[in-house]
């Protein structure tokens, strides 16, 4: 059995390279990068404030994540990781967001449900890319050739500030939505589903009922 795809993404794609990826193909990033997570969605849509960048003529790839960076006080940078946030907490600004920056694909961990990616994502052609577990923001980091810039970071802070990012081979990121709406996630689970019951087959009630700890599947804490 062949493992999943590798493929090498500009971070302005084409409408056909969009197209062609597939749910769980790995996904390296050359090009731009920007972060933009609550603090950027709300100045920018909500306070109507200017964005400091050429959208999408830059980069139509948006990055949920907290840079671990500072600024020198000779004005440069350093960044040496960038670790992915939950990204269902910025869903509700994503509609407005794709429409005003052409944003084509939306990078983050977590993920959002199915419902979310054929509302929002369908229409804007744009797909999700999901960082692979926890812990890999050093790994990410390796992919940084450069910090670009850094927008709005007196206003909104380090964290949430706006980082423009040179990157090379950026990843590994997983698809985690394509353009006819469907995931990833709730694929797999669903078939992780169908055997549940099996895991539960033979197994004694708990002596103890602590907490979690349990015979029934509805009852479980994962």
């Amino acid at each position: 059995m062949s493992g999943p795809r590798e493929i090498r993404l500009s971070t302005t794609p084409t409408a056909e390279a969009i197209a062609e990826l597939r749910l769980g193909d790995v996904v390296y990033l050359d090009g731009l990068i920007y972060t933009a997570r609550e603090g950027v969605y709300m100045r920018a849509l909500e306070d109507k404030a200017n964005i400091p960048m050429d959208l999408p003529g830059e980069s139509a790839a948006n990055f949920h994540c907290s840079p671990a960076a500072r600024i020198n006080e000779d004005g440069s940078f350093d960044m040496g990781a960038v670790t992915a946030t939950a990204s269902f907490r910025f869903s509700k600004w994503l509609p407005e967001w794709m429409e005003k920056t052409g944003a084509k694909l939306i990078i983050g961990k977590g993920g959002m449900s199915s419902k979310d990616y054929k509302d929002y994502f369908v229409p804007n052609g744009a797909v999700y890319l999901s960082t692979v577990g926890y812990g890999t923001g050093a790994l990410l980091g390796r992919g940084i050739e450069r910090v670009e810039a850094v927008h709005w970071n007196e206003e909104l802070g380090l964290a949430q500030a706006m980082w423009v990012i040179k990157c090379n081979k950026m990843g590994p990121f997983i698809v985690a939505s394509d353009l006819t709406g469907e995931c990833l996630f709730e694929r797999e689970n669903e078939k992780i589903s169908k055997n549940i019951e099996k895991v539960y087959e033979g197994t004694k009630p708990a002596v103890l009922k602590r907490y979690g700890e349990t015979d029934d599947p509805a009852d479980e804490v994962i």
